[in-house]
């Protein structure tokens, strides 16, 4: 059931994959970027990413009777993000918790989503790579939060593009499932 709409919104996951990356590249050629810029960039990536899931949730809750898991996963990154409008002068402090909470809440419930997934699709790995990434990462902000936003940009863009990586192998593994399937079909 959730192969079947992972598979068939493959290019939402695509499209995650593509903006987190992009969001990555940004954090890594703009070094001086000021602590108020990070803020906003990071409140519309994550917000972004979390219509994403909320859009995924909601076209595959027919098929899927654990599409909340997307849906959890799609409201955590809404409210981080609008916490982030909220107050665009937050602290370099609270940006790193605001971020650790985030990454581990998509961690734990990407992971969640990958072992409901193991019986129905092959891959299931990238999605438990992706969860483990992004928790490793909230956990090591969570760890260091002395060091400052500006000085952990290389690692938050870093994150991001490994993310994104991540994110588009799962993408195309989705999209060959459904081609797999369509094929047998049809055969």
């Amino acid at each position: 059931m959730l192969a079947d709409t992972l598979s068939r919104y493959w290019w939402m996951t695509l499209l995650r994959g593509l903006i987190s990356i992009l969001f990555g590249i940004v954090l890594f050629t703009r070094p001086l970027i000021s602590l108020v810029t990070l803020t906003l960039l990071f409140g519309v990536f994550v917000l972004f990413d979390g219509i994403v899931h909320v859009a995924s949730a909601f076209g595959g809750r027919r098929e899927n009777e654990r599409w909340w898991v997307l849906l959890l996963t799609g409201l955590c990154g809404i409210a981080v993000g609008v916490l982030t409008f909220i107050n665009p002068a937050i602290t370099a402090f609270a940006l790193l918790f605001y971020i650790a909470v985030w990454a581990i809440a998509v961690g734990l419930l990407e992971i969640v989503a990958a072992v409901r997934l193991r019986k129905e699709i092959e891959g299931e790995f990238w999605l438990i790579l992706a969860g483990a990434v992004s928790i490793a990462f909230g956990v090591l902000l969570l760890t260091r939060p002395g060091a400052g936003a500006l000085s952990v940009l290389w690692l938050i863009g870093g994150y991001a593009i490994a993310s994104g990586v991540i994110l588009i192998a799962l993408a195309f593994r989705a999209r060959t499932f459904v081609h797999r399937v369509v094929s047998e079909f049809k055969g």
